[in-house]
């Protein structure tokens, strides 16, 4: 069977805002079998909870924010997209601000938050969206679409008049089957343009973000000194994103998705397509009567009883 997974113990980090710039505490714990993933500001009094689910995503301009009781919680897209990552279906997340930490722009520190963690299987089948008819949004000459498929792809391609980026690959496709998120996907960073970051500074907004973030790139060239991770970081980053926007759903999925310069806004657009329109999808679970296609099986190896953490999609 395959099962849920959760944390194996509380792990706790500091960072910065990326548009208040002001310090935020984040705290990750286990959660029983079929919570979720639930965001708890625990600066409010009294604390409000916040589920990932699709129908919650509301601004969706500079991130992915939920919202539940006039309460919020923004750019919780890098630490979705690591949960995914590692197979992690339960935890408790407490924000001590209005959005997460934005950490070093990718989902790199939030890996090894829960790699430190630790994950644990749980005693419940882990529940999968199954795609079974495609599915597509459009926005102008923007699109993404999830078709059926036994396992979990994602190929993405974008476009920006921009030297340093039409330099790097444009286009990718990640196989979880084959490619590890932790190793070709995790450490892709969120990328802006010098011009963008002062207007939105002027604007009240990214107060928090730096080249320690980012990269960022004037009219010509990468601005960190560190350049590039991956050759392709740009696309890779988008991915990144769609991973987090897709978890969002509050399950994994058993689908191909793909996607031309497509934005948080067109993601979470997928997914209420996804669940509006009826017979495109259906629960799916995996145990000794239903075997799990090799896909599947592969991206979810079973844990080892002292195994610190589960295998990264490897």
């Amino acid at each position: 069977m395959i099962r849920q997974r959760t944390l194996r113990s509380i792990v706790r980090a500091t960072g910065v805002g990326l548009h208040s710039g002001l310090k935020v505490n984040l705290e990750l714990r286990p959660a029983p079998a079929n919570t979720g993933i639930v965001f708890r500001r625990t600066d409010l009094d009294p604390a409000i909870d916040i589920r990932a689910d699709a129908h919650a995503v509301g601004d969706t301009r500079l991130a992915s924010c939920l919202g539940n009781e006039g309460a919020s919680i923004s750019t919780v897209e890098h630490l979705m997209s690591a949960l995914s990552g590692l197979g992690v279906d339960n935890a408790f997340v407490d924000v001590d601000a209005a959005e997460l930490p934005i950490m070093d722009g990718s989902a790199s520190t939030f890996v090894y938050l829960i790699q430190q963690a630790g994950i644990v299987e749980q005693q419940a089948a882990k529940k999968f969206v199954r795609v079974l008819q495609t599915v597509e949004v459009r926005d102008g000459d923007k699109w993404a679409k999830l078709e059926p498929y036994e396992g979990y792809s994602l190929e993405f391609s974008i476009e920006f008049r921009h030297p340093a980026i039409e330099r790097t690959g444009t286009r990718v496709k990640i196989d979880f089957a084959q490619q590890s998120y932790v190793e070709d996907v995790a450490r892709a960073r969120t990328f802006g343009f010098m011009h963008e970051v002062e207007y939105l500074r002027q604007n009240g907004l990214a107060q928090g973000g730096s080249l320690d973030n980012a990269i960022v790139m004037d009219e010509y060239r990468v601005l960190n000194s560190d350049g590039l991770r991956y050759a392709d970081e740009f696309v890779k980053h988008k991915v990144l994103d769609a991973i987090g926007d897709l978890y969002i759903l509050g399950h994994p999925l058993l689908a191909a998705f793909s996607a031309h310069k497509s934005g948080h806004a067109l993601n979470n657009a997928l997914l209420h397509a996804l669940l509006a329109q009826e017979g495109a999808w259906e629960w799916a679970r995996f145990d000794q009567s239903t075997p799990a296609p090799k896909a599947v099986a592969h991206q979810f190896l079973p844990l080892a009883d002292d195994g610190p953490s589960a295998p990264a999609f490897a």
